[in-house]
Order: C-alpha cells, then structure tokens, then sequence
C-alpha cells in the first residue's frame, strides 16, 4: 500500500440541519498536520458532490460547516449518509480519506399520499377479511421514522400491520364482525401514523367505507404474496410473472380481470404491464438496478358482477443487476512537470474511479495501457495513484502521453480511458563537452596586442539556465609571469585574445587550461599547449572532464 500518498482516514459524525460555521473537526490536528504548514501546503478539500458542504479554515485547521445539509434530501432511501472528503496537500503530495457522516434528525412527519381513500366492501364478508392500506411516508430515519399507526375508534374494524426489519411495511384494515349495508352503509374512520421521534410528530388520512351487497364471493388469488426477479437489462416483452387467481361465483360473477392497485407506485407502473385477462407481468419500460433494485407491487383480481369484489396480492420484484455502466474517473490532483532525477514512487497524480454497478460489476482495476516509466498504484478504495516506476531522462524524452484505463470486473467487461500529458523538466545532470578533442594553435610572433587567436566552443544537453556557459582561464605562471598576462578569454563566447606581441625569441612554449561552467556548478576543464616558434606559434591541447 502507498501510505505516502493515503495517510490516515477520520469519521466525523454532525446531526443534519447544521447550520453554516457549526464545528465539524479539528481536522489539521487529527490528521497530523501543522497548523502552520497548511497554508503553504495548499490544503484543499476536494468532493464528488457538485455543492461545497464542508470548508476548511487555513489560520486554526477547523472544519466547518459551509452549507446546511438536508439528509433527506442528500441520501434519499439511504440508512447511512455518508459524505465523503478527500484532503490534499502539496509538497509533498499526500492525500487523507475524510467520512462525515450525517445524522438523522427528526424534522419530517407522516405523509398519506391521500387525504381521503374510499374502500368498497360488500355485505356479508366474513370476520377477519383483510383489506389493504397505502402507508405513509416518512423520509427520517430509525425511531424517526414511522412506527406505529392507530385508527378511530370503531365496532366493524380494527387495524393490523406487521414490521420488517424494524420498518413498518404492511397495513391492512381488518374486519371484526360481518357489514350490514341495510343498518349502516358507510363508515367513517380516521388513521393516523406516528413516528417515534422527540417530539412524536403524526399524519392523518381519512378511510370512507362503502358497503355494498349482492356477489358475495371475492377472487382470491393462490398466495397471498409472491417473489419473483428480473434482469436490468430485460428486453421489452419480457415475462416477469403470471399470476393467478379464483372465484367461486359462476358466470359473469366468476370472471376475473386483473389490474395493479391505484397504491401502485408510478415507477412500477412505468417498468411494467399487466395483462388483465391472462395476470402476465411482463417488462414494459427501461429498468435500472441503480435507480430501483426493488419493486413493491399491489395487484388486484376483480370480477365482472355487477358489484365488483376485489381480491390483492402483492408482487415483490427483485432487479438483478447488469453490468451496464462504465467506471467514471476523475483526475483530483496533478503534480507537473515532474523532474527528472524523480525517485521511484514519488507520486505524479491522484485518480478517483467509482462505478455505479454493484458487485463484481462495480469493482474495478486501473492500469496504464502502454509500457511507459510510471505505475497505477491503488490507494485507498476507489482512489489510485500513478507514480513514477523507473528512470527518467528529459535528454532522451521530454514528454509523455499517459494513457490510464480502468475497467471493471463485469462480463462483459466495460471500461474508460484517459489520456494524461506529462512534462518531463530539466536538472543539470550534464557536464559540458568541447566540440573538438585535440586542437593545434598556430600564430605569428609579433602579432598585434588584442588579437584573437582561438574560439573555445562546448555544449551542453541541458536546457535553459543548465545549459548557459561561462568559459574562463585558470591561473598559472609561464617563467613566473602570470599566464592572464599574455591571454584573456571572452566569458560568453569562448574567443581567446592575445594580449602582448609574442617574441618568439623571448618565449617559444607555454599551456594554459580552460574552464567551462553551468551556473550550477558543473565544470569542464580544458588543457592547452602553445609552443612559439621563428615566425609561427603551435599549440596542442586535449580535453579532459
């Protein structure tokens, strides 16, 4: 694992509602980090959310509440709301996982979808019929949301509802004792859901019961409860499920039609179709396992008399998952250019993929396609780093297109690419180089004071100031006169200028040795031999680094 670049991971907990400037963490302090380093460092916090919740102050390293956060509204459906943070610093990079977990507050109350339902039941159904109710709504969470419901006083009926997973998800109205349309032909009662948290709050809806008579036998379907699955990617015209249903009556009265309950969700009735003289469901609309995973579906069976009785059922449809989404990737930080004299692992970019397919589908590697000095590394989670993995030579390359793919473990597998520039920038890694090894100098003796007699030309790889050059002389004594007094060398250009007239009778031989140097300090030095003769002057140098 590279701690270098994920060092530690927090988890602050804040309840929602937090209004701006609430006190999240001392998150400099828990991380490690100086509180006087953290500007310099370019602390940054980067989110996969579009809105800016949280917001670090530089001077003390508090994290703060930037903007107040509706957990209802930020995890719809969702039993943990997580926000999760990434906090970047520079020089080096190092990058720390911050969870802030938001916590449920009870600010909803129940909702009815309606404020009024109307229920049709015939006279002489036996004790202990059971009709379905639509359950509210309560987006909270836990003890918030709902957990108890209670009806109006009444003689005809009574309320029963069972929990799943400490959730409330059926409610059926259930019947004490036999209606008598001729004593009473409606029944008006009140229902009422509340919800667990301090202060307790409630929603009400109103139950209108119409008592009929005539047709005295209901379709009753073979369970009162099925589970059944189907694929994301089913085409349109898939089957899902055949239903079925029975009714004692004869004729007319025992003809069964089936339809899904007006309590049916508008998802369910947009992802399916049911055939009301067969009882198929099959797929009509598009599915998407991360939008729905799971459809809840009240079906009724209704006969052709001429009051109609109603028998339910509920459909539970399961959405298996596809692989059907590519991984998303984000590059969080670039560190460019990178230096050429870069240890391995030193740490070039920070890549955060997620994919929104569960499971095998959903996991995913990260790679580079093409051979190339650097590494995709993981990190922590669905975050990688990409870091150096062998030597680099801006000489030999200065630049390099990364191309980064990541590709999950679905089947088919599916996958994204991108493509990064790097830089590769200089450092004075090269000594300079006299373009010529061996060199004879000839000059006439009583030459003219000033005259130019040799160019020293070298070059140098590098670039920019690594490759400026400063020529120079070293000091020596020929017959104890300083050697500055016979030559001089232009600094810039390497031009060597004679600075007496030569007599060669006075002098026939002298060397002298040449530097080069970078600002840097990488030098090269240079021996020259000069040997004057009658009329001419010969010298012989050779390099040496």
């Amino acid at each position: 694992m590279y701690w270098d670049v994920v060092l530690s991971q927090l988890h602050y907990l804040i309840p929602e509602e937090s209004k701006h400037g609430t006190f999240v963490g001392r998150i400099a302090q828990d991380l490690g980090l100086d509180i006087g380093e953290i500007n310099s460092r370019m602390l940054h916090i980067v989110s996969r959310d579009e809105k800016e919740y949280f917001q670090v102050n530089l001077q003390n390293g508090i994290l703060f509440v930037k903007e107040t956060i509706d957990r209802e509204v930020q995890c719809p459906n969702t039993p943990f709301c997580i926000i999760p943070l990434q906090v970047i610093v520079d020089k080096p990079v190092q990058m720390y996982r911050v969870d802030v977990e938001i916590e449920d507050i009870n600010d909803n109350s129940p909702v009815f979808s309606s404020s009024v339902n109307d229920l049709l039941i015939l006279e002489g159904r036996p004790a202990g019929s059971r009709f379905p109710l639509k359950v509210a709504a309560d987006p909270d969470l836990g003890t918030n949301s709902i957990t108890n419901y209670e009806l109006s006083a009444s003689d005809y009926f009574t309320l029963d509802f069972q929990k799943y997973v400490n959730q409330i998800k059926s409610l059926e109205l259930v019947m004490k004792k036999s209606l008598d349309r001729e004593k009473q032909s409606v029944h008006n009662l009140t229902l009422t859901a509340y919800d667990g948290g301090k202060p307790r709050l409630s929603g009400t809806t109103h139950i209108i019961v119409n008592v009929e008579d005539f047709n005295d036998n209901a379709p009753v379907f073979d369970q009162p409860f099925y589970q059944c699955s189907v694929n994301e990617n089913a085409d349109e015209g898939t089957l899902v499920f055949k239903l079925n249903a029975t009714d004692l009556d004869e004729g007319i009265n025992g003809e069964i039609q089936y339809r899904f309950s007006n309590m049916v969700s508008g998802e369910a009735n947009e992802a399916f179709l049911l055939d009301k003289y067969t009882g198929q469901i099959t797929v009509k609309g598009k599915l998407d396992f991360e939008t729905i995973d799971m459809y809840e579906i009240q079906v009724e069976a209704i006969d052709n008399g001429d009051f109609k009785l109603v028998g339910h059922c509920k459909v539970l449809v399961t959405v298996v998952d596809a692989n059907d989404n590519p991984p998303e990737m984000l590059v969080t930080s670039l560190s460019v250019p990178v230096p050429e004299n870069s240890p391995q692992g030193t740490t070039v970019a920070i890549i955060s993929v997620r994919d929104k397919d569960s499971g095998s589908n959903g996991k995913v590697h990260c790679y580079i396609s093409e051979p190339s000095p650097f590494k995709v590394n993981p990190a922590f989670m669905s975050d990688f780093s990409l870091t150096v993995n062998g030597p680099l030579d801006r000489e030999v390359k200065d630049e390099y297109e990364i191309t980064i793919t990541a590709r999950d473990e679905g089947s088919p597998s599916l996958s994204t690419s991108k493509t990064l520039k790097i830089d590769i920038s200089d450092i004075n890694d090269n000594a300079p180089r006299f373009i010529q090894t061996e060199k004879t100098i000839f000059i006439k003796e009583n030459n003219p004071p000033g005259s130019h007699i040799y160019t020293a030309s070298a070059f140098d790889p590098d670039i920019g100031q690594n490759s400026f050059i400063t020529y120079s002389i070293m000091e020596r004594t020929v017959d104890e006169i300083p050697i500055s007094s016979y030559i001089s060398i232009n600094p810039e250009n390497g031009k060597v200028f004679a600075l007496v007239s030569f007599d060669h009778e006075q002098i026939a031989y002298f060397q002298w040795t040449e530097e080069q140097v970078i600002p840097q300090g990488v030098i090269l030095n240079s021996a020259y031999k000069v040997r004057l003769m009658k009329n001419i002057v010969c010298g012989l140098f050779k390099n040496h680094i």
